[in-house]
């Protein structure tokens, strides 16, 4: 069991490497193809449609293959789909090249948290925050050697395909430490579950549960959805924003999103623990409150390091949110834990994947310090709704 954690979470550390190398190195593709922030949201739409279609094919191929079989062959599309964009050089080169990178994150990101919380059932007790956790070391390592290749002035091209090799090459190393088997053998039949008053006799209709708990994911959708949007505004604007708008150097601007992604880590690595202590609701709404709050000094103080320390905040705010929403919505009804997920993880990534481009689009008519206050705003929104998750363990 040991080993396979650690297989996943070599998975999640590469999406999170892939994902964050292409943010660090923005700006220097944004020069490349001579784009405005109204074109590079156009640009960045392709990201967002390419993982959304990729989704529903992984979501498919994963029911039907298991996701061991799937998260290799995915892992290594998604490392090599990072190269197209070094090559681009047109708005519609850029669309059909973030098209792929955007694919290969879809495809990697669905069979990778099926089998992470196969792992976790296993286990017993939760563990999908350190997952998480890697995910963001993984952003964290990508981030940093892309602000290293900006500092030593490499091009894109040779940074992306750097990156590429070496994520091929840690998922195929690791791809033996997986679980064997389907995904579901590990979980109770349907026709197995208790009735509604504890006994053993009668199993509860689906439909009728369905329909209690709907509203109930449907909340957890909401949250989801706007602590992924924030983070997706951080993975593809703080760089852009504190190189254009604040004036930093481009390595500083690299730092930015580092920092994000270091500070999220690290309250991943202890969101659970809190959660135990102080409870999930107390988690998602402080978590709220502090991300708004660090945004709020990234766009309001003109100091280029002072707005990194606004990001690095807005990671730690950020860093709990998603592990507890995800575990409150596995516990609404374990023996449906995946489809309780699978409707919370995709309300997420539409924030995740379509937040960007609603920034870049605002930003085209007000300015992006205005835009990013979209995020900070719907941070505030969490944390006034994170009284959904109460009792949710």
């Amino acid at each position: 069991m040991r080993r396979a954690r650690r297989a996943v979470a070599v998975y999640f550390f590469v999406a999170g490497v892939i994902i964050a190398s292409w943010a660090a190195r923005v700006p220097a593709v944004k020069a490349q193809t001579g784009l405005d922030d109204g074109r590079l949201s156009v640009g960045l739409l392709g990201l967002a449609i390419g993982a959304l279609a990729a989704m529903q094919v992984a979501g498919r191929m994963t029911d039907r293959f298991g996701s061991a079989a799937i998260v290799l062959p995915a892992a290594v599309g998604g490392g090599l789909a990072l190269v197209v964009p070094g090559y681009a050089d047109s708005l519609p080169v850029l669309f059909g090249a973030l098209f792929a990178v955007g694919a290969g994150h879809g495809m990697i990101d669905v069979p990778m948290n099926v089998h992470a919380a196969r792992v976790e059932r296993r286990y017993g007790r939760p563990i999908m925050a350190s997952f998480h956790a890697a995910f963001s070391f993984g952003g964290f390592a990508g981030a940093g050697l892309g602000a290293l290749a900006a500092r030593a002035e490499v091009g894109a091209t040779a940074h992306f395909w750097a990156v590429a090799l070496t994520t091929v090459a840690l998922s195929v190393a690791v791809r033996r430490g997986l679980l064997p088997g389907r995904d579901a053998a590990s979980t109770t039949p349907h026709d197995a579950r208790p009735s509604a008053a504890g006994g053993g006799g009668t199993a509860v209709p689906g439909p009728d549960r369905r329909a209690r708990l709907a509203p109930r994911v449907l909340v957890f959708g909401v949250v989801a959805f706007g602590a992924f949007l924030a983070e997706g505004s951080a993975l593809d604007w703080s760089s852009v924003y504190l190189h254009d708008t604040r004036g930093a150097s481009p390595a500083v601007a690299a730092v930015g999103f580092a920092v994000f992604s270091a500070t999220m880590a690290a309250g991943r690595l202890v969101s659970d623990r809190l959660s135990g202590r102080f409870g999930p609701v107390a988690v998602v709404r402080g978590g709220g409150m502090l991300a708004a709050a660090g945004l709020g000094v990234a766009l309001l103080v003109p100091v280029p390091w002072l707005a990194v320390t606004g990001f690095g905040l807005m990671g730690a705010g950020l860093s709990g949110i998603v592990p507890q929403v995800f575990t409150a919505a596995a516990a609404l009804d374990p023996l449906r834990a995946g489809r309780n997920l699978g409707m919370v993880a995709a309300a997420g990534y539409v924030g995740l994947l379509s937040g960007p481009v609603l920034i870049g689009a605002i930003a085209h008519f007000s300015g992006l310090a205005v835009a990013l206050a979209v995020p900070a705003l719907l941070a505030l929104l969490v944390a006034a709704v994170a009284g959904a998750l109460r009792g949710g363990r």
